[in-house]
């Protein structure tokens, strides 16, 4: 409902709302903060990469890789107006006025033991709202019943000692210019600022206690504005659905890198490799491109391995006569790539492992083009396609009964194949925008996957004995762009068998 409200109604309200947003002293005043930053900033030590510190990341105009900062005053803008909109439309029962409070925190380090940190990732809401790589730090944006707003940030303040072991901070003065806010904070000083400022303007609330690494935050801000919170959640993740035109850029960018490495990878596999080799080989492959690191645990699953469909052990070593289904991507400026290729570790398909493959290549190629037309119109309408049109393919190859002839016993015998959904929304996130529901018509802006598989455990007694011990899933991320067109982010990456065993050829001659 957030997604269609906001791209129904939002974005035109949005639209119409702009001149509002004119009176927001940030949005007021991002191209003069853009003109300004690098000369002010310069010289000065961050809490993250800016264009003054690693120009080779960073493009001079951009607050990070492949987004200005006036993105991020407008996404803040749109929504404050958003959420406005939205009370006054559907919440007038818990109003009392037009004034609004969102809070939205960081991420904080988690420790895998004593002093070992995992390494760190942002909040994708709150780098999405802010741009702002540092833990530990709070966004709270505020408008006013005449659409006046502000965005305020509490950060870590500069300390030396802290800053020896662990690196620096941005600290409170330089955030202002930095992230474009109107005011910035010690994060000492939230409860302070927040208490003083809910009791002057009397707003309703809006901050996601469940999703909040930050206890003291969640303590705090509970203490202060009572039980009456709502969260903002579906309503960011109905604005990050539609990606603009710098992020459908870096989708591509994170595509092409996955894209090309996956390539490497299926080249230089062979017999005696295990699969936590070929996990490294990914993981190098795609920083070698520039990737930040892996999206995800990749899935390196070898034989009857395959047919988990969760696989991340990848201890087993690769025999020559089985199928590597490998499910990995990367993330590059904050978004994520989700590709999934299955080849044969020989570097040529054996004729059961051809038939299946041709059957779920096959079934993909189609649901892609069947995007945006009638079974396609959505995830949950490509998924029942999916189903039916599998259970006929395999019926076909003899792997389900002729004596199945209605639609919903095909369908039943395609999801005993494959379990698993056929698509999900994709972005700064693999599995992206959780609570917008597959049910949502694809639009403009919107990236998915298409994942279509087979797995026959080496178990199973109902098929016969070639085909035990298989699986297999193709997997492409695909972008509905500007033009209501689909574009396959993922092209680059082989999927034709004669490609694949062309890759192997190619790097054995090459050796």
């Amino acid at each position: 409902m957030f997604a269609l409200i906001y791209r129904k109604c939002g974005i035109s309200h949005i639209a119409k709302k702009l001149p509002i947003a004119s009176n927001f002293s940030s949005y007021n005043n991002a191209t003069k903060a853009q003109k300004s930053i690098t000369d002010a900033l310069n010289n000065q030590v961050f809490g993250q990469p800016v264009y003054a510190t690693h120009p080779h990341l960073i493009n001079k105009d951009e607050l990070v890789p492949g987004v200005k900062l006036d993105e991020f005053q407008q996404r803040r803008a749109r929504l404050l107006v958003g959420v406005q909109k939205y009370a006054a439309d559907y919440m007038k029962d818990k109003c009392t006025n037009r004034n609004h409070l969102i809070i939205v925190p960081s991420s904080t380090k988690k420790y895998m033991s004593d002093k070992i940190p995992y390494f760190f990732r942002q909040s994708s809401d709150f780098y999405y709202l802010s741009g702002c790589l540092e833990p530990d730090s709070i966004l709270a944006m505020s408008i006013d019943d005449k659409g006046n707003s502000k965005s305020m940030m509490f950060m870590r303040p500069k300390d030396k000692h802290a800053e020896l072991w662990e690196g620096s901070r941005t600290g409170v003065d330089l955030a202002i210019e930095l992230f474009g806010l109107d005011e910035a904070y010690p994060v000492d000083s939230y409860e302070h600022e927040i208490k003083r400022h809910v009791e002057f303007n009397k707003p309703l609330i809006w901050f996601d206690q469940n999703t909040c690494d930050l206890s003291n935050v969640s303590e705090i801000t509970k203490r202060t504005c009572g039980s009456a919170i709502e969260s903002p959640s579906t309503i960011i993740q109905g604005m990050r659905l539609f990606k603009s035109s710098a992020e459908q850029n870096l989708m591509r960018r994170t595509c092409e890198i996955a894209s090309h490495s996956i390539n490497e990878v299926m080249s230089e596999t062979r017999p005696g490799h295990s699969e936590h080799h070929i996990y490294a080989m990914i993981d190098f492959k795609c920083r070698m491109r520039n990737a930040s690191y892996l999206a995800y645990p990749p899935v390196v699953a070898s034989g009857n391995n395959a047919t988990t469909i969760h696989y991340i052990n990848n201890t087993q070593l690769l025999k020559s006569t089985d199928l590597l289904l490998m499910d990995a991507g990367c993330e590059y400026g904050g978004y994520t790539s989700d590709i999934t290729r299955t080849w044969p570790v020989s570097g040529k398909f054996t004729e059961p492992h051809r038939i299946l493959y041709d059957v779920v290549l096959q079934l993909q190629k189609e649901l892609i083009g069947t995007l945006l037309n009638e079974g396609g119109q959505t995830l949950d309408h490509l998924f029942d396609t999916m189903c039916l049109r599998l259970g006929k393919y395999l019926q076909e190859i003899g792997l389900v009964s002729k004596h199945i002839t209605d639609v919903v016993g095909l369908t039943r015998a395609g999801y005993q194949f494959c379990p698993h959904h056929v698509s999900h929304y994709l972005g700064m996130d693999v599995h992206d925008t959780p609570l917008m529901p597959r049910s949502l018509r694809l639009l403009p802006g919107m990236v998915c996957t298409v994942e279509p598989g087979v797995y026959i455990s080496k178990d199973r007694t109902d098929v016969p004995e070639e085909f035990r011990g298989i699986g297999i899933r193709i997997e492409d991320d695909i972008l509905i762009n500007g033009d209501n067109q689909v574009e396959v982010l993922t092209s680059d990456c082989c999927k034709e068998i004669t490609d694949i065993e062309n890759l192997h050829k190619r790097k054995g001659i090459e050796k």
